[in-house]
């Protein structure tokens, strides 16, 4: 890992839980000041109390004009942002029959648009840095399975806007790019599947996969936090799959 002496800013969305809060600590660890920002104040008080390099901020990403004053507040307190790491999502399955309008809604506020928002906001702090985006998609945006087309369908979105927002950014100096995570033990089965389910459904996932695991946060982490680095400074405009070999199954 890069030990990061510049002082340089990160400000990490869903930074509470699973695959945020192991890239927020990995990023302090690298010598990064790091934000966190989510939903719910005590995940995310908790991470902040346990290292000095970390705040946090209650925000709803979906929220336009909650992340415009959250993206300018970051860089006036620190002076500068160095990295965006679009890691807030929701999982929600819905079947093709019947999708429910305000799961649907919520699914692609939160996975499409909140990023957007959060782009469109950070552009003018990371242009004078010279920084980056790393947007947390899923392996399944390229491998459909039965009641996760609409999520996979808004990670496939934010792919492809990872893509064209690199293009289109690299004028300024901003890198853009992805990160896929395969099936990962993270807190996010809880929210859609009943605790008598999950063993089940993990064991499943692991079996089906070719390295016959399901991966950890600090795995995931690990690349979010080399695609933010400097050093990465050749590198734009790619979704890095990160799944146990998930895509080529």
């Amino acid at each position: 890992m890069t030990v990061n002496d510049s002082g340089q800013v990160a400000l990490v969305t869903g930074g509470g839980t699973g695959i945020g809060r192991e890239t927020a600590l990995q990023l302090a660890e690298a010598g990064w000041r790091v934000i966190v920002t989510g939903r719910r104040h005590a995940p995310l008080a908790d991470l902040a109390s346990g290292h000095p390099a970390i705040d946090h901020r209650v925000a709803d990403v979906a929220d336009p004009a909650r992340v415009a004053s959250l993206v300018d507040e970051v860089a006036d307190i620190h002076g500068r942002l160095d990295a965006l790491i679009n890691n807030a999502g929701v999982l929600v399955p819905l079947p093709a029959t019947n999708p429910e309008p305000e799961a649907l809604r919520q699914l692609f506020s939160i996975n499409v648009f909140g990023p957007s928002y959060l782009v469109g906001a950070a552009v003018k702090h990371l242009s004078v840095s010279g920084g980056s985006v790393v947007n947390v998609s899923s392996a399944v945006a390229q491998r459909p399975s039965s009641r996760a087309g609409f999520y996979g369908a808004s990670k496939a979105a934010l792919d492809y806007l990872t893509r064209s927002w690199a293009a289109e950014l690299a004028a300024h100096g901003i890198r853009v790019n992805g990160v896929a995570p395969g099936p990962t033990e993270t807190p996010i089965m809880s929210t859609v599947l009943p605790a008598e389910k999950i063993a089940e459904v993990t064991a499943k996932e692991a079996a089906s996969l070719p390295l016959k695991r399901r991966g950890t946060a600090d795995e995931v982490a690990r690349w979010i936090v080399a695609l933010a680095d400097p050093a990465s400074s050749w590198v734009t405009g790619q979704v890095i799959a990160v799944d146990g070999g998930m895509v080529i199954a």
